[in-house]
C-alpha cells in the first residue's frame, strides 16, 4: 500500500441496502441565496480528482462531482447520489451494482452515463498519483458498464465498506471527454455534475464557485454560490472574520481563538457565533516497537499510565477537544474505552512504576518525543512538552522534545529513527475500519513495526467482509482490547469541529458531522441575525 502520510497531515484546529433518496436540482430552493464567503488556511493541492488526498481539495470534490454514493448529513451510512441505487449482489461483498439516476448531466450539458462512471474510477487507478486516492480503491478487479444506467464493481476480495468509500471523494465521477486517461488535468478546471461548478481556482488566492443548474441529485442548495480563500496564518483567517472579509472561518482558527469567540458570543459581545460539530479526527502518540529504548512492552504500559489526557485537553487545546481512550473514536461503530479501563484517567505513577519494575527496569527510561510544528497543528509542540512534563514529573523516565519540518519527519519515520512520536488521522469514511486496518493491516501507514497476526489476519479481513457493520462490533472490540495491551500506540483526542461565522449565516450545523464532508449547499446567509 503506497504511504499516506498525505492524510496525517491534518491539524486540529477551527474545522478544527441503499435506496435513493428524493432529488432536488439545484432549482429546488438553491441558487436564489447570497453568495457566501468563507476562509481556510487547508491548501487545495488538487482540483482533480484523481489526485489531491486532503481536506481542502476533498471540500472542492465533494460540491463540484458527484459520486455515485454519498452521506446525508448527520449520516454515517451512505446513500445513493448520481446512483438511483446500490447494493452489493452477493453475500461475500464482493459484487457491487449500481443504476444511474435518469437526466445526469454534468455542468457543460454533456451526459453522464456509466462510461463516466467506469472511467473515472479506471483512471484514478491508472494513474495511480502518489498524492491521489487510489489506494482507497484497491479492491476493485474489474469494472463493467453493461448498459448506459449500470456499473457493476467486481472486486478482489470481500470489501463491505466498499460503498463508504466510494462515496468519499475518491469516487469522484468526471467527464471522459474533459479528463485525460493516463494523466492529471493540469489547467486548474473542473468539470463534474455536483451542486456546484468550479468557476476559477487560483492556488494560494481563492477559489470561486457557482450553483450547477445542470445539477440533479439529493443536495438542496441554499445560496447563490460560494467563494473560498485561502490564508497562510491563522492570525490572518482570524483578521479577515473580525474585518468581514470572509463570512466564517473553518479549520484555521487557533484553539484560543476559538474559545475566546464561544466566550464572547456567549455573553452576548459579538455579532460572530462559532458552531460546534461532531468529528472524527484523532491524534496518537506512536512507539516504534523496534526501537530498544520502547521494545519493552513494560516501557509503553508504563507511558500509558501515566499521560493526562484531560491537562492536555485544558491546558494546550483550551477544550477544543475530548479524550480519546481508544482507538476507534466515539460515535463509529463498535468503539470502546479499552485504554481507560486498563490505565485509567493517567498520572498513576504507582502503577507505572510496577509495569518497570516487574520488568526489571530500574532506572529511568530515555527517549525523545517526535514532533512536527505545522502538519498537525499549532498545538503539537506544546501538547509533546506537556506530555514529557508527566512522564518526567514521575521520575520514572527522561524525556525530551525536538521536532522538525513535515518533510523531514515524514523521511525519519520512514527510516526508523524515531522511538516516539506524533500522528494525526482524519478518516477517509465513518467506519471503525479506517481507523484500524490502515494503522494494524497489511501496509501500516504508522512505519512502527508493529504487527498482530490476530489482528491483520483474522479480525480485520473478516470484518471488511461484513455487510451488516452493526454485526462487527465484537471483532472491533476485541481489537481494540488487543491495541490496548500491546500499546503499539497510545489514542490523545478526538477532535471537535468548529464553523466561526457571522451570526447571519446559517445551516452550518449540517457541514459538521463524522462523514467530514463539509456541504457547501447547507449554507445559507441572511440579511439579519435570526
Amino acid at each position: 500500500m503506497r504511504n499516506r502520510v498525505q492524510l496525517l497531515a491534518l491539524p486540529l484546529s477551527a474545522t478544527a441496502i441503499f435506496a435513493a433518496g428524493c432529488g432536488s436540482g439545484s432549482g429546488d430552493g438553491g441558487g436564489e441565496g447570497k453568495s457566501v464567503t468563507m476562509g481556510i488556511t487547508d491548501k487545495v493541492t488538487a482540483v482533480d480528482p484523481a489526485s489531491g488526498y486532503d481536506v481542502g481539495s476533498w471540500i472542492v470534490f465533494n460540491n463540484v462531482f458527484q459520486s455515485l454514493m454519498s452521506f446525508p448529513r448527520g449520516a454515517t451510512k451512505p446513500e445513493p447520489e448520481a446512483a438511483e441505487n446500490c447494493a452489493f449482489t452477493d453475500s461475500a461483498s464482493r459484487t457491487f451494482d449500481c443504476t444511474l439516476r435518469p437526466g445526469l448531466k454534468f455542468s457543460n450539458g454533456d451526459d453522464l452515463t456509466s462510461q463516466d462512471v467506469k472511467y473515472s474510477f479506471e483512471r484514478t487507478i491508472k494513474i495511480n498519483d502518489a498524492n491521489g486516492p487510489a489506494v482507497l480503491l484497491d479492491s476493485i478487479k474489474t469494472i463493467d458498464a453493461p448498459t448506459a444506467d449500470r456499473v457493476v464493481f467486481h472486486l478482489k476480495y470481500s470489501d463491505a465498506t466498499f460503498p463508504m468509500k466510494i462515496a468519499s471523494g475518491a469516487g469522484s465521477i468526471v467527464d471522459h471527454r474533459e479528463y485525460p486517461a493516463d494523466k492529471l488535468r493540469d489547467d486548474n478546471k473542473a468539470m463534474g455534475s455536483g451542486p456546484y461548478r468550479l468557476d476559477s481556482y487560483t492556488a494560494g488566492d481563492q477559489a470561486v464557485f457557482s450553483v450547477n443548474d445542470r445539477y440533479q441529485g439529493t443536495a438542496e442548495v441554499h445560496n447563490s454560490g460560494m467563494t473560498m480563500k485561502f490564508f497562510t496564518e491563522e492570525s490572518g483567517l482570524g483578521k479577515a472574520l473580525e474585518d468581514g472579509d470572509v463570512d466564517l472561518a473553518y479549520r484555521g482558527l487557533a484553539a484560543k481563538d476559538i474559545a475566546d469567540l464561544q466566550q464572547k458570543a456567549a455573553s452576548g459581545d459579538s455579532h460572530m457565533k462559532v458552531v460546534e460539530g461532531t468529528g472524527a479526527e484523532v491524534q496518537h502518540l506512536v512507539f516504534n516497537v523496534d526501537d530498544p529504548a520502547v521494545s519493552d512492552k513494560a516501557v509503553r504500559r508504563a507511558v500509558a499510565y501515566l499521560i493526562d489526557r484531560k491537562a492536555i485537553i485544558r491546558d494546550v487545546y483550551d477544550r477544543t477537544a475530548t479524550p480519546l481512550y481508544s482507538i476507534v473514536p466515539q460515535g463509529i461503530t463498535g468503539h470502546n474505552t479499552a485504554f481507560f479501563d486498563r490505565y485509567g484517567e493517567g498520572g498513576d505513577t504507582a502503577r507505572a512504576q510496577a509495569a518497570l519494575t516487574g520488568a526489571g527496569i530500574t532506572e529511568p527510561v530515555r527517549f525523545t518525543l517526535w514532533a512536527t510544528p505545522v502538519r498537525y497543528g499549532p498545538g503539537t509542540v506544546a501538547e509533546l512538552k506537556e506530555i514529557a512534563q508527566q512522564l518526567n514529573a514521575s521520575g520514572l523516565f527522561d524525556v525530551d522534545v525536538k521536532s522538525t519540518d513535515a518533510d523531514q519527519y515524514a523521511k525519519d519515520i520512514a527510516a526508523g529513527k524515531y522511538a516516539v512520536y506524533v500522528r494525526g488521522w482524519v478518516p477517509d469514511y465513518p467506519d471503525p475500519d479506517n481507523f484500524t486496518a490502515p494503522f494494524f493491516g497489511d501496509g501500516n501507514v504508522l512505519s512502527n513495526h508493529y504487527v498482530n497476526q490476530r489482528l491483520s489476519g483474522e479480525l480485520i479481513p473478516r470484518t471488511a467482509a461484513e455487510d451488516n457493520r452493526a454485526s462487527t462490533t465484537s471483532d472491533f472490540e476485541e481489537l481494540q482490547d488487543t491495541v490496548a495491551d500491546d500499546v503499539p500506540i497510545i489514542p490523545l483526542w478526538q477532535g471537535k469541529q468548529y464553523v466561526a461565522a457571522k451570526d447571519t449565516v446559517n445551516g452550518l450545523e449540517w457541514t459538521l458531522d463524522q462523514s467530514t464532508v463539509f456541504r457547501f449547499w447547507e449554507i445559507q446567509k441572511v440579511d439579519q441575525a435570526g
